[in-house]
């Protein structure tokens, strides 16, 4: 998606060559008319795949992921990464770790609120080593919920989370893939 690799290199920051900040725009300070734009690609790219739900991980990819859930007209479900005392009645529970923080989280999700009969889009801001996807993986498992289909905004293809669930037979569908960013400069995938 040129557009957003476009942004990416005006308005991103590369603070090592491991993170990228997109934060002006992305995911703390969001561009709500990119953030459409976002989601309507989502919406082409899995256009046939019958999504009944978005899912994601709170907090990041909840933008992305309320936009996409309006093109689909269906709900957007967020694993919560902490207790609380509005959660009531059984709970999937799976652990992640955040790349970006270095530390685990248990997230947890309603059971009320995924079904077996669900087709879900996991949508997600940042894919770097995929421990996020892999617990909203193991969340659909536990209800038992059809993955149709993984969207996410940005991967970091040089950190293999991306291509570590290709090879397991995820359709992941990332709009834009970094390769590398070395001396600040970020060189996509082609």
């Amino acid at each position: 998606m040129d557009l957003l690799k476009e942004r990416i290199i005006r308005d991103g920051r590369v603070k090592d060559e491991e993170i990228i900040k997109v934060d002006g725009f992305l995911n703390h300070q969001i561009d709500i008319c990119l953030m459409d734009e976002i989601s309507r690609e989502f919406k082409r790219l899995f256009a046939d795949e019958k999504i009944t739900k978005v899912i994601t991980i709170e907090a990041s990819g909840i933008a992305i992921a309320c936009f996409t859930a309006l093109q689909f007209q269906v709900p957007l479900v967020f694993a919560k990464k902490s207790e609380s005392k509005n959660i009531d009645g059984e709970v999937y529970r799976t652990t992640v770790t955040s790349f970006t923080k270095n530390k685990d989280y248990t997230v947890i999700l309603e059971q009320r609120y995924l079904s077996p009969g669900d087709r879900i889009l996991i949508i997600d801001d940042i894919l770097a080593t995929g421990k996020a996807q892999k617990g909203l993986l193991d969340i659909a498992r536990q209800a038992g919920a059809e993955v149709a289909g993984i969207g996410i905004v940005i991967e970091k293809g040089f950190q293999g989370g991306g291509d570590a669930l290709r090879k397991a037979g995820y359709n992941v569908q990332s709009l834009a893939i970094i390769d590398s960013m070395n001396d600040g400069m970020v060189k996509f995938r082609n």
